[in-house]
């Protein structure tokens, strides 16, 4: 048997990402493959490391819930291929998310503007949307 949720439970569900992990998440772009989960320890090289914006979600609808504000970092850290992302509390200590990344078009979690990255280099996150499973 198959486990369905209403649109409110998974809108509420969505909802409790940003007020888990707080108003001052930060965000980190790194190379290579993610890690198995959040728990284990970081992989590949960060390339960028951002504060998101204190309310940095939209309210979840229709089971999805996506970025608010403008998320960029104006100067990257290292030079590399962005991969992968991962969410941390404010502290920067607890993991609370992870995916891919990808341009445009490409299909990851978090998408950019451009994932080649130089040191230094402005980095624009376009499009970042979570979406409820158990339709």
């Amino acid at each position: 048997m198959t486990v369905q949720l209403s649109v409110l439970v998974r809108n509420a569900a969505l909802d409790a990402i940003e007020s888990t992990t707080g108003t001052a998440a930060i965000l980190r772009l790194r190379t290579g493959a993610q890690p198995a989960n959040c728990a284990a320890a970081d992989s590949g090289t960060i390339v960028a490391a951002m504060t998101l914006p204190s309310d940095w979600m939209n309210a979840a609808a229709a089971g999805t819930k996506s970025k608010l504000g403008t998320w960029q970092d104006l100067s990257a850290d290292n030079a590399g291929t962005v991969a992968h992302w991962r969410l941390y509390d404010s502290p920067g200590t607890t993991c609370h998310g992870q995916g891919s990344v990808t341009i445009s078009g490409g299909g990851g979690d978090l998408t950019l503007d451009n994932n080649v990255v130089t040191a230094g280099q402005q980095i624009d996150i376009t499009s970042w949307v979570f979406t409820s499973g158990n339709a």
